[in-house]
């Protein structure tokens, strides 16, 4: 028998916040994350604007800690803390051995690995440090979390490019569902707003041309030119339905349908004529016993590059037919940035957030139509909408496509 799978808890650092409600605010009311990079001299870089965390929670780790964790391991936690409170699971009696972490990165510990390697070209390879290896590799952040709380469930890491944090927790959706745990700590985290890491995707000509941070991430518009990087993590706390209610948890919402395909085309570019990402969107929606007139708002993957947002826009056509003009639609990224693995996290939150408000936040920086995105986009500003069912889309280079549902809870 089947469970129901509610979230009890959720936590996120992104650049438009340290936490959830900030986060959310910030969202909905169109604030850009987005602005030149901070964190160090770009001068010598083709690439300066980025969506940055800002910081300030310095006593969050002591110096030891900061030396021994890769700032995508350090996001990660700072998120799961939040999460890990709001939920309460804490106060309860449970099995560690039934409590996962399914936690994700698309590339993990980049600046470990290009600070590691300038150590070993300037002073020898036999002085790059002990913990490179424990601090670079992706798997590590799900390992900490795990190691923190005491959690001795599976502890997995999807990794999926840019859908790895959607998979993560569909896969966590899919466990607790089919009875073999009974809660997990999920979600993703990035941080490769590093030098390697904008020029990697520079070359490849995948980042925005544009140079203004008010107007570079501008998804579904014309005059899209690519991405804008950004950094962040995203954590939700996944139980059952009966758990939470037992306990008196808080639910933010229920997850009832998870998709995931492959496009089996290209290493980078999406199929073209869209069928991975319907068939992922198609195959969450009959998880769910869903037909596509229930779903009310699509968190878009979004990502302003264009082929993505042209195939996405084709994909939501083909599967919605006619109700594809009556779905509210929206890039959060056109505030964040794009946070690659860590993105599903972060965006599905939002879509958590946006059916317990019953508010769908903006694709802010359109400006020019696209004959090939002709969907509602939510253009500039948010709005107020009676919403019962939620989609977050997620696509990544080689061919990976995830998609979730999210049902508004409304009590029992």
């Amino acid at each position: 028998m089947k469970r129901a799978v509610v979230i009890s808890g959720m936590g996120t650092v992104n650049p438009l916040g340290n936490e959830i409600n900030e986060s959310w605010q910030n969202a909905r009311k169109g604030a850009n994350g987005i602005d030149l990079i901070k964190r160090f001299d770009t001068e010598d870089l083709d690439v300066h604007i980025a969506g940055e965390v800002r910081e300030e929670d310095d006593d969050f780790f002591s110096k030891k800690e900061k030396k021994r964790l890769d700032r995508f391991t350090q996001l990660a936690l700072r998120s799961a803390d939040e999460a890990v409170k709001d939920s309460g699971i804490l106060d309860v009696s449970f099995d560690p051995y039934k409590v996962g972490v399914y936690y994700s990165s698309g590339i993990g510990g980049l600046e470990t690995i290009a600070n590691q390697n300038e150590r070993g070209l300037t002073k020898g390879y036999g002085r790059i440090s002990p913990f490179f290896i424990p601090k670079a590799i992706i798997n590590i952040a799900a390992g900490h979390i795990a190691i923190k709380y005491g959690f001795k469930g599976p502890a997995l890491s999807n990794v999926t490019a840019c859908a790895s944090a959607t998979n993560s927790i569909g896969e966590a959706f899919r466990a607790i569902r089919d009875g073999y745990i009974d809660y997990a700590i999920t979600g993703g985290s990035e941080a490769s707003i590093t030098k390697l890491g904008l020029s990697g995707f520079k070359v490849m000509q995948a980042l925005s041309n544009d140079k203004d941070p008010k107007t570079a991430s501008k998804p579904f518009d014309k005059n899209r030119s690519g991405f804008v990087m950004g950094e962040g993590a995203g954590t939700l706390v996944l139980e059952t339905r009966e758990s939470a209610l037992e306990r008196g948890a808080y639910i933010y919402g229920e997850i009832v349908g998870y998709g995931t395909t492959s496009d089996a085309v290209h290493i980078t570019a999406p199929d073209q004529e869209g069928s991975g990402a319907m068939h992922a969107m198609k195959f969450a929606l009959e998880d769910g016993g869903l037909a596509p007139k229930n779903i009310d708002y699509i968190n878009a993957h979004g990502t302003s590059t264009p082929l993505n947002d042209k195939v996405e826009s084709l994909a939501i056509r083909k599967l919605f037919e006619d109700h594809a003009d009556n779905l509210s639609i929206s890039s959060t990224k056109s505030m964040t940035g794009h946070l690659l693995g860590a993105s599903g996290a972060v965006e599905s939150i939002f879509a958590l957030k946006s059916l317990e408000d019953n508010f769908v936040p903006p694709t802010i920086n359109y400006e020019t139509v696209d004959e090939d995105c002709d969907l509602d986009y939510t253009v500039n500003e948010g709005r107020h909408k009676p919403m019962e069912f939620a989609m977050n889309n997620s696509f990544g280079f080689g061919g990976h496509n995830a998609s979730l549902v999210f049902k508004k809870w409304k009590g029992e």
